[in-house]
């Protein structure tokens, strides 16, 4: 018997915004009990670094430095900054590695590292690996890129035009070079490298053009390609083999990458991996998720279109998948599936359970069990209307009919529309509150679809569609919420008018950072939202804040400045800021390695 949760996981009435625009928290929340879960495996980052894109390999955003408390955040200044010139969406986070800050543009995708012993933080070297122009017309949603890692010397990363690079780390010379694909065939590349135990972990954009999705693993010290596995196709280009054993029935039959789609379709179904990879050292596993089916025009191809809109689980040695799940069955709005996969143990029924949490564009906040894919939670986050609950026997939404579409037919007020109640900006867990926070959006859409055919580097979409707020014409587009995973429900919410697009950052110091796509740095107190702290900069932020501690023994605050991606479906809205390419870098009053020990905070 299906098990229908709330369509709305918020309160709407406590989502009107302030006369000033200065949020406030619209609900407190409880004390957290003694064990309100951990990440995945022990950090091994320094406490004051940051080497890969979530800082550890369970993609947390936490960071254990706690000098920046309640008491004293309200003396955050800027401390110094940096800009890379690029006016593309600027999506990453810095990194920090020893006294060395590391930092990518969007396209031309050129590396920096910056001196942190430094006063201004000079640029040591700077890298420009002549990415190809052509990838910038490829590129479905902005020349963005989502982040890069730090490991055994190296900082590696993809470019735009389908190639993996490796510079090191200490003179800025190119290692190694590996090109993945043709980027005239439509695959480009913005997901962020990830990098766990010597592999390079890399994935492909270009759902909307069509492309075949897949993950790779390269060696870390030479770049060659160790395997490669599809999300579509054969169970051998998908690698599915003995080892698999999903946890649903509906996902065990032989080759349904190919039986689950119109003949000749499979291989054009996209399904690419464009968001972020997660490791467990435990199992040897990786988590990653897939992109919308294509083309986006569902009565094209009828079917559930395996493995599109879907998490997968494989060896990171062999690339063999262990099981799968699929979060939206014939997805037929474009949710897609890419957002990240969270790796925590938490106290579910009772009893300590090794999860994965993913907050999907379908607004289901899921729980998984990370060992065997099986649905524990599935709870709404924001407001929809596709769905009418979620059926926990079958692990699958209850689609309501009404809200499919049919081509050439206007379909009004769907919820959430083609980029979701969220997108890819991943958000951070803090181990001591056992809380979620994210940025979230408030929108729905008018749809039409238009039937297309395929042709090879061109877009495969067919998807028309008008945005706005579930709210009516001059309401919210977004909100940031701390989210209960345990309970499955919001604690508090920041109403925001636009949309946010970026990442967040939980800390030891029990504050949370996040941005606004009209440019707003925040800090607020995670325990309860109120907004501490707040900076306006020049252009919206739609990238991922980070925490170090310099040599000078300082914690700082980084986040770029550029608004750009899919953020740019707002951008006739009054208020929508200009282009940027700034790193901003903060400190309690403004201090740096130049500034007396005695003066220090």
């Amino acid at each position: 018997m299906a098990s229908v949760v709330g369509l709305d996981g918020c309160d709407r009435n406590a989502q009107t915004a302030s006369a000033v625009r200065t949020p406030a928290a619209t609900r407190a929340s409880a004390a957290p009990a003694t064990d309100r879960g951990h990440a995945a495996s022990p950090d091994s980052t320094p406490p004051g670094e940051w080497h890969l894109p979530g800082r550890d390999l369970a993609g947390t955003h936490y960071s254990p430095l706690a000098q920046i408390n309640a008491s004293n955040v309200g003396r955050l200044k800027v401390a110094w900054s940096f800009s890379d010139g690029a006016l593309y969406g600027h999506e990453g986070a810095p990194l920090v590695a020893g006294d060395t800050m590391y930092t990518v543009s969007p396209f031309p995708d050129k590396a920096y590292a910056l001196d942190l012993s430094q006063p201004g933080a000079h640029v040591k070297w700077s890298f420009d690996p002549k990415t190809s122009p052509m990838a910038i017309g490829k590129a479905c949603c902005d020349p963005v890129l989502r982040g890069w890692s730090y490991a055994d010397g190296k900082i590696v990363y993809n470019l735009l035009d389908a190639h993996v690079v490796a510079v090191d780390a200490k003179t800025g010379k190119e290692l190694w070079r590996t090109r993945m694909a043709d980027v005239a065939k439509g695959v480009t590349m913005t997901m962020p490298a990830f990098v766990a135990n010597g592999k390079v972990f890399v994935g492909n954009s270009g759902g909307e053009l069509g492309v075949s999705g897949w993950v790779a693993a390269l060696d870390l010290q030479t770049g060659k390609e160790l395997w490669r596995a599809y999300s579509v196709g054969t169970d051998e280009l998908v690698k599915i083999g003995p080892r698999f054993k999903p946890f649903y029935p509906q996902y065990r039959g032989k080759d349904l990458g190919v039986h689950t789609w119109p003949a000749g379709m499979a291989m054009q179904g996209a399904g690419a991996v464009w968001g972020f990879i997660s490791y467990d050292p435990s199992t040897n596993l990786i988590y990653y998720g897939t992109s919308n089916p294509g083309p986006r025009v569902p009565a094209q191809r009828p079917g559930e279109n395996l493995w599109s809109s879907a998490v997968f689980a494989r060896d990171a040695d062999t690339g063999e998948a262990v099981w799968a799940y699929q979060f939206t069955p014939h997805d037929q709005w474009d949710y897609d599936g890419v957002n990240e996969m969270v790796l925590l143990d938490l106290p579910i029924g009772g009893r300590m359970r090794k999860t994965l949490v993913h907050f999907d564009r379908n607004t289901y906040a899921y729980v998984l069990d990370r060992e065997t894919g099986e649905v524990l939670k599935a709870d709404t986050f924001a407001y929809q209307n596709w769905s009418t609950g979620f059926d926990y026997r079958t692990g699958r939404p209850i689609v309501d009919p009404k809200m499919q579409p049919k081509p050439e037919q206007k379909l009004e007020r769907v919820c959430p529309p083609d980029i979701g109640q969220k997108d890819w900006q991943p958000p951070a867990f803090s181990p001591r509150t056992g809380l979620m926070y994210v940025g979230i959006f408030n929108i729905c859409m008018d749809l039409t679809d238009h039937k297309v055919s395929y042709i090879a580097g061109t877009p495969y979409d067919g998807m028309e569609m008008k945005r706005y707020s579930a709210d009516g014409k001059d309401g919210d587009w977004g909100a940031f919420i701390a989210w209960d995973p345990v309970a499955g429900k919001r604690v508090w919410s920041i109403p925001e008018k636009f949309m946010v697009m970026s990442g967040a950052l939980a800390t030891a110091g029990d504050i949370v950072f996040y941005g606004t796509t009209d440019g707003w740095f925040r800090a607020v107190d995670a325990r309860n939202g109120k907004v501490l702290w707040q900076q306006k900069l020049s252009s919206g932020i739609v990238g991922q804040p980070m925490s170090y501690l310099g040599p000078d023994g300082r914690q700082y605050i980084a986040i770029a400045s550029g608004v750009g991606g899919a953020a740019g479906v707002q951008s006739d809205r009054e208020g929508y800021p200009p282009r940027g390419s700034t790193l901003y870098v903060f400190s309690i009053d403004g201090a740096d390695v130049s500034t007396p020990k005695a003066a220090q905070p």
